[in-house]
């Protein structure tokens, strides 16, 4: 019995270290959201559960990551989109349940990558504007974001260990990471592409699995989308990473305008792009 102290401190010790590990699905470090802060923040839901976010791009659109989807639908589930919220259950005047038309992920995208994970989610009616639902506008041109420039982003992703779920919008700043840094052998080791970018992950504060469809925004404009990865969240080694709108202007145009990508060209670029 004389070695129960040791072995009690040893388990606590573990059970810190598989906490730390496994932070998860949330923004870390953030903080509430105020009224008419986001108001082009979108909470993709299926069976009436936040699952990620998106955002307004137009009246009847609605941009997220395709990931989010990658298993819907199934028998009896239905995918809406809730936009003009801050709380995900109280009451608001502003907040309104849409019905989704159609679901277009992006063709290149599968579960095996994170390549081009972009997600198009068509309203079945024009958004309603307002104070507290506006559009926001998003990069068309390709090109990178200055490294130490800071972006935000938000969601509603789990909050604990425990997976807590914080009923309120929380957001956070971020600083964008030069995309030959993130990719070097002490982060990302070469996966990062010249469609995404980066932000970093320190002192706890980061996106996650969680908040996946989210925008990153600089400077007012969207530059990013809140993709998946297999990292450990808040971990400084492994920055957050985030697709490129700039770099899909021609896909994300086609689809609303009711085009449709070319079989032939997985990345569905336009010809200019090509």
């Amino acid at each position: 019995m004389a070695d129960l102290p040791v072995r009690l401190a040893a388990l606590a010790l573990l059970g810190a270290a598989l906490c730390a590990a496994q932070p998860r699905g949330r923004i870390l470090g953030g903080q509430e959201a105020q009224s008419r802060q986001w108001p082009y923040m979108a909470s993709v839901q299926v069976n009436g559960t936040h699952v990620c976010g998106g955002f307004l791009v137009a009246e009847q659109w609605v941009l997220s990551a395709a990931h989010c989807l990658e298993d819907v639908p199934r028998p009896n589930e239905t995918v809406k989109v809730l936009l003009g919220a801050l709380s995900l259950s109280e009451p608001e005047p502003s907040k309104r349940l849409y019905d989704v038309l159609r679901a277009v992920p992006h063709p290149g995208s599968g579960p095996d990558t994170i390549d081009h994970d972009l997600l198009l989610l068509q309203l079945s009616e024009n958004a309603t504007l307002g104070p507290e639902v506006k559009l926001l506008p998003w990069q068309r041109e390709d090109r990178d974001v200055a490294a130490d420039t800071l972006c935000d982003v938000a969601g509603w992703g789990v909050v604990s260990h425990t997976g807590r779920r914080p009923d309120r919008l929380q957001h956070l700043l971020l600083r964008v990471m030069d995309r030959a840094t993130c990719n070097l052998r002490r982060f990302h080791d070469g996966t990062v592409t010249k469609r995404m970018m980066c932000a970093e992950s320190h002192r706890r504060r980061d996106t996650c699995k969680g908040d996946s469809g989210g925008p990153l925004v600089c400077n007012g404009v969207a530059e990013g989308v809140v993709t998946s990865g297999s990292r450990v969240c808040g971990d400084p080694k492994k920055p957050g990473i985030y697709t490129r709108v700039g770099s899909y202007t021609a896909w994300i145009d086609s689809v609303m305008d009711g085009g449709v990508a070319s079989p032939g060209d997985p990345e569905g670029r336009g010809p200019e792009e090509q």
